[in-house]
């Protein structure tokens, strides 16, 4: 996964103690007291320098890794304002070591070497904490982002409708997940995936929180979670209407959310009414995940697209599909 490999973000206190020890151990190598303080100088800055590149060096190219995760990393704090966090850590390493290496030349030439050491200290100590919250900002975001689920690049159903018509409860019978089940809305704060076996096929269910029928500038970032999640992830979406009405939105509601997803993506959109133990919904494919009645038929539904997506990607992924030295930029 992306972001498994960040490491944690230090704080600027962390930061200097962690310098301060590494650089009086070099201290301690010299036996006269003026090169020690000079050589003290001059490893705080290199080791402040040190650490701070190895915190932006953890966090990845955001251009280049896969758009889900990328969108979810806008979704959840902003691509532009990580990178402005990231700026002022390099601003800081970049000067941190030019400062430590300027006073540890003044240090050299000083009669009281002590002085010089001192001020290298807080001159450091001083920029270090000017980016405090930029690292603390960073290890919120590496914390989070670590938690993302691992979508796999494999034949993925997207489970997709209004808050409470019985999306967690199908991805639970059919697949490895166990997400939590509940009688009220928004049960499913993020995206949950799931796998199941087919011979040496892995499928991969997507189950996303439930998304409401308004405009795209007022949905919250959970809903915007399911979206992109369907955009950027899914081989087929399975989207479920509850024709009871007992998820606490009328039918009215959810066909126009289940056309906008429609006019949204270009996979297959499978549509199906739950709750057929308590209402069936006349022209659509019904099942209850309550009795498990219909789920089966569902589930091989979906998995009859499986064929057409695995063709699809073989031919996306050909030697005549990528770009050669000589195609145009785009």
């Amino acid at each position: 996964m992306e972001f498994e490999r960040m490491p944690t973000v230090p704080t600027a206190d962390e930061i200097l103690d962690r310098s301060f020890r590494r650089a009086a151990k070099k201290r301690k190598e010299k036996l006269n007291k003026d090169r020690a303080n000079e050589e003290f100088v001059r490893a705080v800055g290199a080791a402040i320098h040190d650490r701070l590149v190895y915190i932006i060096r953890g966090f990845p190219e955001f251009e280049e890794i896969p758009p889900f995760y990328r969108e979810m990393a806008e979704i959840l704090y902003g691509v532009d304002k990580i990178k402005q966090s990231l700026g002022a850590v390099g601003w800081a390493a970049k000067h941190t070591k030019m400062v430590g290496h300027e006073i540890a030349v003044q240090t050299r030439k000083a009669t009281d070497t002590m002085v010089y050491r001192k001020r290298a200290v807080a001159r450091l100590a001083s920029m270090v904490h000017q980016i405090n919250k930029d690292l603390l900002f960073l290890n919120e975001v590496r914390n989070t982002l670590r938690k993302l689920p691992h979508i796999e690049d494999a034949f993925t159903v997207v489970i997709a409708g209004y808050p409470n018509v019985g999306k967690s409860s199908f991805i639970r019978l059919v697949s490895s997940a166990t997400p939590e089940i509940a009688s009220y809305p928004f049960t499913t704060k993020g995206v949950i995936v799931g796998l199941r076996e087919e011979g040496r096929i892995r499928i991969q269910f997507v189950d996303t929180p439930g998304i409401l029928d308004r405009p795209a500038e007022e949905r919250n970032p959970i809903e915007r979670q399911a979206l992109s999640a369907m955009m950027n992830v899914a081989s087929v979406i399975l989207f479920i209407l509850d024709p009871s009405e007992h998820c606490g939105y009328p039918m009215e509601m959810q066909l126009r959310l289940l056309d906008e997803v429609k006019g949204m993506v270009r996979v297959p959109v499978i549509v199906v009414a739950n709750k057929s133990d308590i209402k069936v919904a006349a022209g659509y494919r019904s099942m209850s995940t309550e009795t498990k009645n219909g789920v089966d038929e569902v589930l091989a539904e979906l998995l009859s697209h499986r064929k057409a997506w695995e063709e699809s990607h073989k031919a996306d992924e050909s030697p005549a599909n990528e770009k050669t030295d000589d195609s145009p930029a785009v």
